[in-house]
């Protein structure tokens, strides 16, 4: 079972490259009239609000009202924050249709809960994780993820709870968290390592 956890998306950074986009554009046409240049630059300027409203939305995880946004600055914005908007936009409709669909199988769901924990929304990550805990119980690998989550945000006791569950229904767990980055908040904690290295099981 793979897991991954990545940044969040930083807003600021695209904040910022979305507006030397934009004034790179109208420095690029300086011998535009000056009446055609000021409805320009006002365009390009409706098109970096609508970018930068979506964007908040998008971190915000409401895909639904990101998605018009982005869209408008499509159809409307200079070509290379339309570039940046299809890439979000695509982001926008992948998570819209997880939503709207149901999931067919336990590992689907894991994926998707997993998904929200990359992306920083951990309380939308909890309530899946938990949701899958009371649903299947006996895969470890549900445990594992609720586990990860726990050790993330802070929750040492339970992080430490969850994962001993996950060992207990798949031994093999235990090597797949000894090489985890994700539990490095706990490394230094004796809990951590009793529960990794049994007795008889450190090598030197």
């Amino acid at each position: 079972m793979k897991k991954t956890v990545k940044e969040p998306v930083k807003l600021s950074n695209h904040k910022s490259q979305a507006k030397e986009v934009v004034a790179t554009v109208a420095q690029n046409r300086p011998g535009t009239p000056i009446s055609d240049r000021k409805a320009e630059e006002a365009r390009m300027a409706q098109a970096l609000q609508n970018y930068e409203q979506a964007l908040k939305q998008m971190q915000a995880q409401k895909f639904d009202k990101a998605k018009p946004l982005f869209e408008k600055v499509i159809a409307t914005g200079p070509r290379e924050l339309a570039d940046r908007a299809k890439v979000h936009l695509n982001i926008c409709e992948q998570q819209l249709s997880r939503q709207q669909n149901t999931f067919n199988t336990p590992e689907e769901h894991y994926d998707y809960a997993v998904s929200l924990m990359n992306m920083g929304d951990f309380v939308g990550a909890r309530e899946h994780f938990e949701a899958l805990t009371r649903e299947r119980p006996n895969l470890d690998f549900v445990w594992y993820g609720l586990a990860v989550l726990d050790c993330l945000t802070g929750r040492t006791n339970q992080s430490l709870e969850n994962l001993a569950t996950a060992i207990r229904l798949n031994p093999q767990t235990r090597f797949q968290a000894r090489n985890d980055s994700d539990f490095r908040n706990m490394a230094d904690d004796p809990r951590f390592t009793e529960l990794l290295y049994p007795e008889g099981t450190i090598s030197y």
